[in-house]
């Protein structure tokens, strides 16, 4: 049995003083990138697989798991297909918008354009220029899955290039930052909301139901095929939130998340006088695994999983903000620079 490397980042001395802006240039970079392919899966299994109460795809619920109720009803009446998709893939007002987000990767890439590949910026720059050339007319019903499957594939490239490419200093370890960042952000915003809509009202909380909704959870966190290695027959409410939580095999999970957002903060703080300013970043992951590890999955349902998965959202954000205070304080404060684009 192969054990599991507690402490994977590793970095090269040399290169070490990252500008500041630069540093969260990489962040947001891997936030968005992430973002843009976990949005394209949402919208591809929710037009396969989920089904609300009436039989018909559950549009609503990605509003939901974005929270963009606000934002999507200020432009739109009713939450249709047609509206939902527009929203979230064209409409480049909407700053969740997959155009909108492809436009800060474009920005942020500009201004990191000293510190990464030509490869990785090649790719970028191909991909990012398609996406904002994209018209409601390309993401018609009968081509949407080709496209989300273009828009995966892409930010796939984009993970391989950058893993093959980037240099191991402290762009590489901002970049890591941002990418677990927002893993553990969006896995926490698919089980919570996920698995409330898909729980009847008449049902006790943990109880089984349409094993093929429950089976759409895996594939929109691009679990199923490894959940189905380890429970190849319970497919359970209980079983599919543990895997998705506390896993450690799985790269997707909350618990494989936040253990190399530990590991990646250790490294940086190991340069220097960089630990003060890791510490309370480093205080608030600590926290975070220890309340995932000292409770069961059970426990955690019946405690409360919206109120355990909304605490870990704000937490995830506390992170972000005391890397921002840490790394790239306001201007007037404490001399920072600020960024291309810093969108939450």
């Amino acid at each position: 049995m192969t054990e599991i490397s507690t402490n994977p980042v590793h970095i090269q001395p040399g290169l070490n003083n990252l500008l500041s802006r630069y540093a969260e240039c990489m962040m947001w970079l891997a936030r968005y990138m992430e973002r843009i392919e976990n949005l394209a899966r949402l919208l591809e299994v929710t037009e396969s697989f989920v089904r609300g109460a009436d039989g018909r795809p559950g549009w609503d619920t990605i509003l939901q798991i974005n929270s963009d109720e606000d934002c999507f009803f200020a432009r739109h009446q009713t939450a249709t297909e047609q509206e939902v998709l527009a929203f979230y893939v064209t409409e480049q007002e909407n700053p969740n918008s997959i155009k909108a987000m492809a436009h800060a990767v474009r920005e942020n890439a500009r201004a990191v354009r000293p510190l990464i590949s030509t490869e990785m910026w090649m790719q970028l720059n191909v991909f990012t220029r398609w996406v904002l050339d994209l018209h409601p007319s390309d993401i018609r019903a009968n081509s949407l899955s080709g496209l989300c499957n273009r828009l995966k594939q892409e930010c796939q490239s984009h993970y391989g290039i950058t893993e093959g490419t980037l240099y191991r200093d402290q762009a590489w370890l901002f970049y890591l930052l941002g990418k677990h960042l927002e893993r553990s952000d969006q896995i926490t915003r698919l089980i919570d909301i996920r698995y409330h809509t898909l729980l009847p009202a008449h049902e006790e909380v943990g109880s089984g139901i349409d094993i093929t909704q429950w089976a759409s959870i895996l594939r929109s966190a691009a679990a199923y095929h490894a959940f189905r290695r380890l429970q190849p027959v319970t497919t359970t409410p209980v079983n599919v939130v543990g895997f998705l939580l506390k896993n450690e095999g799985f790269p997707r999970s909350l618990s494989t998340s936040l253990r190399m957002l530990d590991s990646t903060l250790s490294t940086i703080a190991g340069h220097g006088s960089l630990r003060r300013l890791c510490a309370p970043i480093q205080e608030c992951v600590a926290e975070l695994r220890v309340t995932l590890a000292d409770q069961t999955v059970e426990d955690i349902i019946i405690r409360g999983l919206h109120e355990y998965m909304q605490w870990i959202q704000t937490q995830i954000s506390r992170v972000q903000q005391e890397t921002a205070l840490a790394f790239w304080p306001a201007p007037g404060i404490l001399g920072g620079t600020p960024s291309v684009q810093v969108q939450q």
